[in-house]
């Protein structure tokens, strides 16, 4: 397998994807159409303890692969005017899908993402860790919906704890997904994963976003107070 690449500072990190680290994402890799995000989402809790501000760039990276995959394969997502991940997220059919805790979680990796890329403010590793719990609980929800064999799973923390390895800086290069194309290439699983999902939302068991705990309340009221109202950089 390709070492994963991650940017910082418009410098590539190469993580290799072999050897004994497992990561919560692992999990997602099983299905072929999900490693475009599955493989960014991987190089994300990879990085973790390098650098918590690539962390997060990644997990919105990652979700951002997911959401324009989700287009390209729904029959009932419509491309809205413009295809940033704040467009696409807003759309109001998105969010009838996804519902509301899911919708809550992607925002605030959103966010934490706009933060680390525009602010300069320096980002946790409590805030990083949050996104890709959050990051996690939308790829199960993709991965059950429109997954044909479904394995149910759970974010392990336990696995945040491995020693991090060391990165190697590799090529100014970025690959963007093309939705457009994207939409013309999985046109013909339009019909089959526009069913499933709507068959297999019905059984979906949410997984409510608790708020109870003071640190992970204080972490969402300060990332929503980032950004109140839109802006060039809000994408």
């Amino acid at each position: 397998m390709k070492p994963l690449l991650l940017k910082k500072n418009k410098i590539f990190y190469a993580i290799p994807c072999g050897g004994s680290f497992m990561t919560n994402f692992d999990i997602f890799t099983a299905t072929p159409q999900f490693e475009s995000f599955a493989s960014v989402a991987i190089s994300a809790e990879r990085i973790l303890h390098i650098d918590p501000s690539a962390c997060v760039l990644n997990c919105r990276r990652a979700m951002e692969f997911a959401v324009k995959w989700m287009y390209s394969v729904d029959k009932a997502l419509v491309m809205p005017y413009q295809d940033t991940l704040v467009s696409l997220m807003n759309a109001e059919d998105f969010r009838d899908i996804v519902g509301t805790d899911i919708w809550r979680r992607m925002d605030f990796i959103r966010r934490m993402g706009n933060n680390a890329a525009h602010s300069g403010k320096k980002v946790t590793e409590e805030q990083a860790e949050l996104c890709l719990e959050n990051l996690y609980i939308f790829l199960d929800f993709v991965a059950y919906c429109y997954g044909e064999n479904y394995t149910a799973g759970h974010f392990d923390r336990a696995l945040l704890e491995q020693p991090a390895e060391a990165p190697a800086a590799q090529p100014d290069e970025e690959k963007d997904i093309d939705l457009a194309a994207l939409i013309a290439e999985n046109t013909a699983l339009k019909e089959e994963l526009t069913a499933r999902r709507a068959e297999q939302q019905q059984t979906y068991v949410p997984k409510p976003l608790d708020l109870s705990e003071y640190k992970t309340r204080k972490l969402y009221i300060d990332t929503c107070l980032l950004y109140t109202s839109p802006s060039p950089r809000d994408a």
